[in-house]
């Protein structure tokens, strides 16, 4: 299948696609800010550099796109119509290493959540969800 786009152009629009500092990313980090939770951000020293880091209560968030991370059952989490095996191929590999890097995290002592970019569409939305996953502590 060929390029509809110069290598350039697609250079260009590749590198535009980020990988932190997301919007879903920040309303997350609004939220947990707004709760009085303090975190550390992209810490490097852990397995997949995790979107937040609460060191106190040992727990990693992760912020996943839906279409990138295979949302089950979201209506984000489409299928391109061109090229299925390639992108069926990514999206297995995706999943494969999420999975990978949960359980180095829970194997290293970590409790691994996600935040799902349909479930950070606002503060509030995601507010929830961050008390969801801290209910079982005296954090908030």
């Amino acid at each position: 299948m060929t390029d509809h786009v110069t290598r350039a152009k697609r250079r260009a629009i590749m590198q535009a696609v980020r990988s932190k500092n997301t919007g879903p990313e920040l309303i997350v980090r609004r939220a947990a800010h707004g709760l009085g939770l303090r975190f550390r951000l992209h810490r490097k020293d852990l397995p997949g550099t995790p979107d937040l880091v609460f060191p106190k209560r040992r727990t990693v968030i992760f912020v996943h796109g839906c279409y990138w991370h295979r949302h089950k059952g979201c209506s984000k989490a489409t299928m391109p119509k061109t090229n299925v095996e390639f992108w069926r191929d990514k999206f297995e590999r995706n999943v494969a290493r999420d999975e990978q890097i949960t359980k180095a995290l829970e194997a290293a002592g970590w409790r691994v959540a996600v935040i799902w970019q349909c479930q950070a569409k606002t503060i509030d939305k995601a507010r929830l969800h961050l008390q969801k996953i801290f209910s079982n502590s005296n954090y908030i």
